[in-house]
């Protein structure tokens, strides 16, 4: 039987400044309702036909780039784990924007 040792997951960051907290806010609007506002405004201007395939390209973007920024981001021996809007916005801002953060 072999030891295998399992390496603990680190926390999802805290952000202490404003600056911090509040990108990590807009990022997390951003990736939560993006398709759904970018859906409604083409379906005011031209019909809900077109705003049903933006709907879809709009959710494919925006699938790309919350999975850029969750591989980005997140250390590579925690990506096997699920995490949401708000902890991919939380780990993206503490790693790229805000380099010097403490857990």
């Amino acid at each position: 039987m072999t030891n295998d040792i399992i390496d603990m997951i680190e926390q999802t960051p805290k952000l202490h400044s404003f600056k911090c907290k509040a990108v990590s806010y807009i990022i997390w609007v951003f990736l939560k309702f993006t398709t759904y506002i970018a859906t409604l405004v083409v379906w005011y201007i031209y019909d809900y036909f077109i705003a049903f395939f933006t709907f879809i390209l709009s959710f494919i973007v925006v699938g790309i780039i919350r999975s850029k920024m969750r591989n980005s981001a997140i250390p590579l021996k925690q990506q096997e784990y699920q995490y949401n809007d708000k902890g991919i916005a939380d780990w993206f801002s503490a790693r790229e924007i805000c380099v010097g953060y403490d857990n």
